[in-house]
């Protein structure tokens, strides 16, 4: 889990991934990006990229703008097939479409309309209001979780996160409520043991 800053100008020039799950989220700015599978676009605040890099791709990514830097979250996950043809998506999690409440946007087999992914994990976006509340249940498939705050400032227990803290459970067994104190955004990862 990097969170990344790009000076104007600045970025990776083109290199080569192999059995790598990749996710880029992006916070503020925009990311070029660009790679062997033919896809080049332009990340935008608010939306997120996947690419699972199978049995080899190369990419590169750099910051466009010559005056504004570029925030990101950069996240990896080891995959459970290490060969496969690359694959390549964008989410556009800035769409009003995702209001409060809990999105999933990948997993192993496709639930609710996401996005497969190689691995037995799932990767949820949430987003709460001021003042309101979202549960957290057990998955005894999925019983570790971590939690990653994009925005905003969000509490559990005897916790307080805020922008860029995170939060792992081990073994959730019962439920647990996440609480907001102001408009908030947030990834929720949910891991099989290992």
């Amino acid at each position: 889990m990097n969170n990344d800053i790009i000076e104007p100008g600045g970025g990776f020039p083109n290199h080569p991934h192999k059995a790598a799950e990749i996710f880029t989220y992006v916070i503020s700015g925009e990311l070029e990006h660009r790679d062997s599978m033919g896809n080049r676009s332009i990340i935008r605040a608010g939306n997120l990229q996947y690419m699972s890099a199978g049995s080899g791709v190369t990419h590169s990514e750099c910051n466009p703008s010559k005056q504004n830097r570029t925030e990101l979250y950069q996240i990896w996950m080891l995959p459970n097939k290490l060969d496969g043809e690359p694959f390549y998506a964008e989410k556009d999690l800035a769409d009003t479409k995702y209001k409060t409440g809990w999105t999933l946007l990948f997993s192993g087999n496709g639930a609710k309309g996401s996005t497969v992914i190689r691995q037995n994990a799932q990767f949820w976006f949430g987003r709460g209001q001021a003042n309101n509340s979202l549960t957290i249940e057990p998955d005894h498939l999925l019983p570790n979780a971590w939690i990653q705050v994009i925005s905003g400032s969000v509490h559990t227990q005897n916790y307080s996160l805020n922008k860029a803290d995170g939060l792992g459970i081990d073994e959730l067994e019962k439920s647990i409520t996440l609480t907001f104190s102001e408009p908030s955004t947030f990834f929720l990862f949910r891991l099989a043991p290992l």
